[in-house]
């Protein structure tokens, strides 16, 4: 049987993604939200993801790495350093989003 889920949000960002289950949106205080997420369509699904990422994005001092991320993240930029031949120039990676 699926999980139901409970989540904060913002009253503004989540009233139109859950319009089956009306929330007062008139306020910028955080609203409780009760969702089954297995309601909510691929689309409403997606939107909520991207809502999180962007509450998430708007404070990245808040998202600390721990000392193994920090650590792998050297690496690699050492490794890049080290390596020209490494990665994808970026006029290559917009190339292929768009062929």
């Amino acid at each position: 049987m699926a999980q139901s889920h409970d989540f904060r949000f913002k009253a503004d960002g989540i009233c139109r993604l859950i319009a089956r289950n009306p929330l007062k949106c008139n306020t910028d205080d955080m609203a409780q939200a009760h969702i089954d997420i297995n309601r909510l369509t691929r689309d409403e699904r997606l939107e909520l993801i991207e809502q999180l990422w962007d509450s998430l994005a708007g404070t990245p001092g808040e998202l600390a790495l721990t000392d193994a991320q920090r650590n792998e993240l050297d690496r690699r930029l050492d490794e890049m350093d080290r390596d020209d031949t490494l990665g994808i120039p970026w006029d290559e990676v917009v190339r292929q989003i768009r062929a």
